[in-house]
């Protein structure tokens, strides 16, 4: 019974794939003491195999749960050896036969046999840490219909849990993994630091930094994600220098077993006390909403006035190629711009710092991971227009943003902020432009250019006036301004760190997706539209001298002569060199050209955002916008 070879019985390994114990017994014996001898072997196997489990897996290696439950097991063996020894002892008195025996050992049976079957698993498996636990947990519920055997299954269970819930109430707590065998459910990535957030376009840092991996406890499998999500918050305050104490309660002790499960109320707790301290710690200390909205005003174009300055006195820069242009000069006329505008009087407003791209906006869309199912490779090929593109087209801003902020405002959302104000900054100047047209024609207004290529241009620079102005009224009243005031009313409510980054994320996506900047189709067509306007705004100048020559009649010192004469001029010799030269067939072309293909763009836009509608019904509002300038 504790493993040493009698007279009559013989004890035999048989190795092979699994080592087996076998007991002979003399065949001399009587038959029927044979059988009864038999019955009680699996008790004795039982004990070798448990005897043997406890030598080898309470070497360090094996980590602290097989520890813990190695000393559960060897405290039961010390009852067990108690009982041997007292059948021993009743055995010199000449009080125990072989049927006494088979009586006094019926209690152990049952237990030790359960026992054993859960060892046989683990050590085929090599199982540790949370495999012990699912074994024992999963074996007690097996045994349900003994009690007996079930709540010495759960007393071994909590005794190698133990060590696992002192792992656990260190990260739930303090949010440190102590886990020298690597046990744990919860893995760390050292080689993400929190200073690739402000780098890293996949933001990596706050998915995979702390992680889940196989092997979770049963009794845990439903809240190990607020498991590893308390810890990470407390990670976070402790890198922020700030002082992590969790509250101190009486039953903060964690204890996997009990009718009323008091571990996961103490994980509820912890979580609550994490989560709510770091997002005020988020919000009031490094002012989260503040920061948000700094950035509205200046990547989303909410203040513009910075912007008017900063287009006037940075023109001749901007103009330059790519490679040409000097960042640094950009941001010391940014800093000019920003500290001679209503911009001054925000505090983050030196955070703010300029870049030059190297490509257009339609191939950056093309480069980055987006993950939409109507970009796909062969549309990528597609968006880059051949044609040469200067510091208008590859002009951004970006945006200083420190530890923890960077957590929510890290370099994927910034990358999203740029995409939308690269698109907003050049719907600006090609308005811009478009207004000195229109500024053009002004000029000559007093003069009859009623049927001439005058009017017939004053007439598209009005369309092409009215399109970029219902482009830009689109982009920022349908799009940014109420999907921001969604984000950031949800923002006040947001119970987690977690909540913000979701609520932040799906804003920047929507706008994203609603200023057409993930539909190549559409977007290709409103660049091209562009483009036309910008070559159009470009020839003006052009047009207008090549249509007309003013003659500026002979001042006069007789006020009544000089008036005469200017109302002579514009009756008679004005109006014939205007019906002369305004017949010139390359202006009129010119003219015609312009408004034939931009009418035609115009009006392809319009069929294509009708039809797309259906599926996205936001260009619903961007189709009506357009399609009524086209009418008007």
């Amino acid at each position: 019974m504790v493993g040493i070879e009698g007279r009559y019985i013989l004890i035999k390994t048989v190795h092979g794939k699994q080592d087996e114990v076998i007991f002979q017994v003399d065949p001399s014996m009587d038959l029927a003491l044979q059988e009864l001898a038999k019955r009680i072997f699996p008790l004795c196997k039982s004990f070798m195999l448990i005897n043997q489990f406890v030598e080898l897996r309470s070497q360090f290696k094996n980590g602290l749960v097989n520890h813990a439950f190695a000393a559960a097991l060897r405290a039961l063996l010390l009852d067990y050896q108690a009982m041997v020894a007292q059948l021993e002892h009743q055995f010199r008195l000449g009080r125990l036969s072989l049927q006494g025996l088979w009586f006094y050992c019926q209690p152990m049976m049952g237990s030790m046999q359960a026992l054993s079957i859960v060892i046989q698993k683990a050590s085929v498996n090599n199982s540790s840490g949370s495999a012990v636990l699912n074994l024992l947990q999963s074996q007690a519920k097996a045994m349900a219909g003994d009690n007996a055997v079930r709540l010495l299954l759960e007393k071994m269970t909590q005794c190698a849990s133990n060590a696992y819930l002192g792992i656990l109430e260190r990260w739930v707590y303090e949010g440190v993994i102590d886990d020298p065998y690597g046990e744990f459910f919860i893995v760390e990535n050292k080689s993400l630091q929190k200073e690739s957030l402000t780098q890293d376009n996949d933001a990596k840092y706050w998915r995979h930094r702390y992680s889940l991996k196989d092997g979770i406890p049963s009794f845990l499998a439903n809240i190990a994600g607020t498991i590893l999500t308390t810890g990470k918050y407390l990670n976070v305050m402790r890198e922020c220098g700030h002082n992590v104490q969790a509250p101190a309660a009486e039953n903060s002790k964690l204890t996997s077993f009990g009718s009323n499960h008091h571990y996961l109320e103490c994980i509820k707790t912890a979580y609550n006390f994490a989560s709510g301290e770091l997002l005020n710690l988020i919000k009031d200390k490094y002012d989260l909403l503040g920061k948000l909205r700094s950035i509205k005003h200046y990547l989303l174009l909410d203040q513009g006035d910075f912007l008017v300055h900063f287009m006037d006195i940075a023109r001749d820069e901007l103009a330059k190629k790519p490679d040409e242009v000097s960042v640094e000069k950009l941001q010391s006329l940014l800093d000019l711009a920003l500290r001679t505008t209503a911009a001054a009087a925000d505090p983050f407003h030196e955070d703010l710092t300029c870049v030059v791209e190297r490509s257009s906006l339609l191939k950056r869309l093309g480069s980055i991971k987006v993950s939409v199912s109507s970009q796909s490779s062969t549309g990528n090929n597609d968006l880059e227009e051949p044609v040469s593109i200067t510091g208008l087209e590859t002009f951004s801003l970006s945006y200083k943003v420190r530890w923890p902020l960077s957590i929510v405002l890290s370099r994927k959302a910034l990358t999203k902020y740029q995409l939308i104000f690269r698109f907003l900054f050049h719907c600006k100047y090609v308005d811009r432009q478009l207004c000195g047209a229109w500024q053009v024609h002004q000029g000559v207004r007093s003069l009859n250019t009623r049927g001439t290529a005058i009017s017939r241009s004053s007439l598209l620079c009005r369309s092409m006036l009215k399109f970029i102005n219902s482009l830009l009224h689109y982009l920022t009243f349908e799009v940014i301004e109420p999907n921001w005031h969604v984000m950031y009313n949800r923002l006040q409510s947001a119970k987690s760190i977690d909540e913000v980054i979701q609520h932040h994320d799906f804003f920047l996506d929507k706008c994203l997706r609603e200023c057409l900047l993930l539909l190549p189709e559409l977007l290709k067509k409103v660049e091209r539209l562009k483009s036309m306007c910008l070559q159009y705004a470009a020839a003006t100048q052009w047009l207008i001298s090549s249509s007309i020559v003013i003659h500026n009649p002979e001042e006069s010192v007789d006020g009544s002569i000089g008036l005469s004469k200017t109302k002579q001029l514009k009756s008679g010799k004005l109006s014939q060199a205007l019906k002369s030269t305004t017949r010139s067939a390359a202006v009129t072309d010119a003219v015609l050209k312009f408004e034939r293909e931009f009418n035609s763009e115009l009006l392809n836009l319009g069929s294509v955002l009708s039809s797309s509608s259906q599926a996205e019904p936001y260009l619903t509002h961007l189709a009506q916008w357009l399609l009524g300038v086209r009418s008007e």
